[in-house]
């Protein structure tokens, strides 16, 4: 892949970083926080009519046409600014479940109104017991009547409280681990029998906790072939791997760039603490672990469509831990640098911290993607 970028790409870039300057300050994003949704469905309005929310479908269902490379520059920016707009969860996850897993005519009723603004998914497969296993699925879906019937529970699922549709998994046979027998629905939030339970991260965002009884839902609502949903998950993982990647790489641009100004104007006995030599070191390891995290991001980015399951996972598994350990190290330094005033609500620093501790652990933490590397090398 070529990261040079192209006329096309650095208009988007541009384009991007004007509308989070112009509306996206850290006063601006404390009132978005207030509104009824928790984030600006006027912001929303604007990224569909800037083509961001199309940005990866094809032309053909109302999209821009755009790819892994052309999200990355998308998600740097608003992990910059720090965005609370549910775009990871309704392009990012919810769109690549339904280009992975959808019929012609699926795409055709779902992606245009994801591109327009009108429509927005969450993508439900995470369960309590489960922690990071994506074959642990305890929600089942059963046969009646020539229908199908839901019942279980999915947690923490990102911005899932403002959600109209619902990309859910259920199992339609085998065991609690069984990779095959996982099946994609699309579900209606406002269905009979579908309970959320919505609440506000430790990031600010927002997120539910997912009831399903008896749901009925059809064969139309279901995304790709009964039992064979785990590849399409893997892909939808894959993706939002490599977007909150790249946002974790913004959020790292600021917390640097917050913290080498601070340096400049702090003064400690006299003096701006950025001339003293241990500061100035702790400053330059800040900037070369960051840029090792842009190019894990970069990795991530990669492999997202590599057609090689195994090679995809084990990459997107070292992006994964490179990132996160970027993102701890960085985050934790900025905070130390700045002092008290880095622990304050007040003050954004100690914001982009909880951000980047979250990613960490999105989708699966350092931990256990170190212990999946461990495995490929024994």
């Amino acid at each position: 892949m070529d990261f040079e970028l192209s006329d096309e790409q650095r208009l988007l870039q541009d384009s991007i970083a004007r509308l989070m300057a112009d509306r996206y300050s850290f006063e601006q994003r404390k009132s978005y926080q207030h509104e009824p949704d928790g984030f600006s469905r006027t912001l929303w309005s604007q990224y569909a009519e800037l083509g961001l929310l199309g940005l990866p479908f094809a032309d053909e269902y109302g999209g821009v046409g755009g790819g892994a490379q052309e999200i990355m520059l998308v998600m740097q920016a608003f992990g910059r600014a720090l965005i609370l707009e549910p775009y990871l969860a309704t392009v990012v996850l919810g769109g690549t479940a339904v280009t992975l897993g959808g019929a012609t005519e699926q795409k055709s009723a779902i992606l245009p109104a994801i591109a327009d603004g009108s429509l927005k998914l969450a993508f439900a497969h995470s369960e309590r017991q489960a922690r990071y296993d994506i074959t642990d699925v305890l929600t089942t879906a059963t046969r009646e009547s020539g229908r199908w019937v839901l019942d279980g529970a999915k947690s923490v699922v990102v911005h899932g409280d403002c959600a109209d549709r619902l990309v859910v998994s259920a199992r339609t046979s085998g065991d609690r681990y069984d990779p095959n027998g996982i099946t994609l629905f699309l579900v209606d939030a406002t269905a009979t029998g579908v309970a959320r339970r919505g609440y506000t991260t430790r990031d600010e965002l927002r997120a539910a906790d997912i009831a399903l009884s008896n749901v009925s839902v059809t064969d139309a609502d279901m995304l790709g072939q009964p039992g064979n949903g785990l590849a399409v998950v893997q892909g939808v993982l894959a993706s939002g791997i490599a977007a909150t990647a790249a946002e974790s790489v913004g959020a790292m641009e600021s917390m640097y760039n917050l913290t080498l100004e601070y340096s400049k104007t702090r003064e400690q006995f006299g003096r701006p603490i950025g001339s003293y030599q241990v500061v100035q070191h702790r400053l330059a390891d800040m900037f070369m672990t960051m840029e090792q995290g842009r190019s894990m991001a970069m990795l991530a980015t990669m492999m997202v469509d590599h057609p090689d399951g195994a090679e995809r996972a084990k990459r997107i598994a070292m992006a994964k831990v490179g990132v996160g350990q970027a993102g701890r190290f960085v985050s934790q330094n900025a905070v130390q640098l700045h002092g008290g005033i880095g622990m304050t609500e007040e003050y954004a620093v100690g914001h982009y911290f909880r951000r980047c501790m979250v990613i960490e652990r999105l989708f699966g933490d350092t931990a256990h993607y170190l212990a999946k590397l461990a495995l490929e090398v024994n």
